[in-house]
């Protein structure tokens, strides 16, 4: 046993500190990314904002919403080939917004493969709640082996040694987060996780140096703390929560007590077990919650709100592309950094 005693931050820990701007409007600050990918080679341009591959969020019609913003949507695993094939005759130039999700069993595989001869797609998310484990580094080794030329996003993990060897093994983005979700329990199952701000800082240094790309999951309740999961070095950030509860959103608006509400629930949780494999196996605990949250209507809305927050963020320090947000962030740390007087007031409303 050691112990690590150098303080690890948090989204909540830190603002971003203000500086010297020529910019005149947030109008002129540019959120388009462009990538080239180390193992395949190809370009991607588009605002860098990926919907979870949760079955609440990672849905078609996220897809197409998202889409129509330059932004990004993993689908989640269980989006059957019909489904992608109608999704691919009806609205192609959706498409190139996509990621396939992929678990690491055999079924998983033989899934995939199904998909991506129906349906080749750019882009593959090789999605397990614990990336440290030498199978999963061995069906990475054999994902990448057999889809050469497709783009493989793999994690999760927290720490820059396993962020290199993801990489090594074939992973042109490595998923970012162990524990920091809404509605994730594994950090009180099973007391491992890491302070996303300091994980996404350590890991994207690990993977920018061997010509890689990271992807923030998990942990951003607000456009700021979008930004500043940016501003830490992700590439890519992948949202859940702040995506849940809209239209697009799987699952029907529940009323209770005059209120309108959507269930959410994490995909390691009882609810997610019991709706995809039947029951729950009795090796293992949930590590997820399920929750209620708030009906929110058209995604677009959000959308708009989080693109926004992101160019105001660049705007106070003075970054004219989201590129440079980074180069130019001074993050502060804080020992409290919202006044939540009338909070109690406005989740009343």
């Amino acid at each position: 046993m050691r112990i690590e005693y150098d303080v690890k931050l948090d989204f909540r820990d830190v603002l971003i500190r203000p500086k010297r701007s020529v910019l005149k409007t947030r109008a002129d600050v540019s959120l388009d990314r462009e990538f080239q990918f180390k193992h395949t080679q190809t370009i991607w341009h588009g605002v860098p904002v990926i919907a979870a591959n949760m079955d609440h969020t990672g849905t078609i019609n996220m897809a197409k919403a998202l889409s129509e913003h330059g932004l990004l949507t993993a689908l989640d695993k269980f989006i059957t080939v019909e489904d992608w094939k109608k999704l691919a005759t009806s609205s192609p130039d959706v498409l190139p917004s996509c990621f396939v999700s992929v678990g690491i069993s055999d079924a998983d595989f033989a899934r995939l493969d199904e998909v991506m001869k129906e349906v080749p797609l750019p882009f593959i998310c090789l999605d397990v709640a614990n990336g440290y484990t030498e199978r999963f580094v061995s069906y990475l080794e054999k994902l990448r082996e057999h889809y050469p030329k497709t783009v493989i996003m793999a994690g999760n993990v927290v720490t820059g040694e396993m962020v290199e060897e993801l990489i090594l093994s074939g992973a042109d983005i490595v998923k970012i987060g162990i524990g920091p979700g809404s509605v994730c329990t594994t950090r009180e199952k099973t007391g491992v996780g890491y302070p996303q701000l300091s994980a996404i800082i350590e890991c994207a240094d690990a993977a920018h140096g061997l010509g890689g790309q990271v992807c923030a999951d998990g942990g951003c309740t607000t456009p700021g703390d979008v930004a500043k999961a940016f501003a830490a070095g992700a590439d890519f950030v992948m949202l859940g929560g702040m995506f849940a509860g809209h239209d697009e959103c799987l699952g029907e608006v529940i009323e209770e007590k005059g209120k309108k509400y959507k269930r959410f629930y994490g995909m390691s949780s009882k609810e997610a077990m019991e709706r995809h494999h039947g029951s729950m196996a009795d090796y293992r605990s949930s590590e997820g919650r399920s929750v209620n949250v708030p009906y929110r209507g058209p995604v677009k809305n959000t959308i708009l709100d989080i693109l926004g927050g992101i160019r105001s963020t660049c705007t106070y320090v003075g970054a004219h592309r989201l590129k440079e947000l980074s180069k130019r962030t001074t993050f502060i740390r804080v020992a409290r950094q919202l006044n939540e007087v009338f909070v109690p007031f406005d989740v009343q409303k």
